[in-house]
């Protein structure tokens, strides 16, 4: 990355910290995850997008209808967001097909191309720029806060949304609920 776009990288990292932490304050115990109720809404709009992968080709979503889904919204900038991919990665090779994981980069197609070439992951990533950010919101992310991680279910419901760093036994506890693990 060129010295000259660090300074705005990190007042952008430096401002989803700090949501991000003021998010976790606020909290009044529970988990790092909510219930959602049904809503098409977020996962039609989802499912209409055709967005590029890490190589610039487009990639119709809506490929994954009828399939259990794991959502990551991220950034290569996001050091909880990097942290938690190569688990992401193990679970999508430990889920014999039974459900999709994908990765919905908030950063620019030649960012995300270079991430993707120095970590090889299991599952694809897209490249959304900044209106990923406004997907994310759709779902339930009003602090705008990463990584943003959505569980959909193989009929199309969302069926629990988490903010912040995954927790892979409370994951892995609701995809068996689903029956997909």
């Amino acid at each position: 990355m060129l010295k000259k776009n660090l300074l705005p990288y990190a007042a952008v990292a430096l401002v989803f910290a700090i949501v991000g932490a003021y998010v976790a304050t606020e909290k009044k115990g529970g988990a790092p995850w909510r219930t959602v109720p049904a809503l098409t809404g977020p996962v039609q709009a989802l499912y209409a997008q055709a967005l590029p992968d890490a190589s610039g080709a487009a990639q119709a979503l809506s490929q994954w209808k009828g399939k259990a889904l794991v959502v990551n919204f991220w950034a290569p900038w996001c050091g909880p967001c990097v942290e938690e991919m190569p688990e992401l990665s193990f679970l999508q090779n430990d889920s014999a097909g039974k459900m999709q994981i994908i990765g919905i980069g908030i950063d620019t197609q030649a960012h995300i191309a270079q991430f993707a070439k120095k970590f090889k992951l299991s599952y694809p990533i897209y490249v959304a720029g900044m209106s990923g950010t406004a997907l994310s919101r759709q779902f339930g992310n009003v602090a705008g806060g990463l990584p943003y991680t959505v569980l959909i279910g193989a009929d199309g419901q969302v069926k629990k949304t988490y903010l912040g760093r995954l927790k892979f036994a409370q994951l892995r506890a609701d995809l068996a609920d689903l029956g997909v693990l």
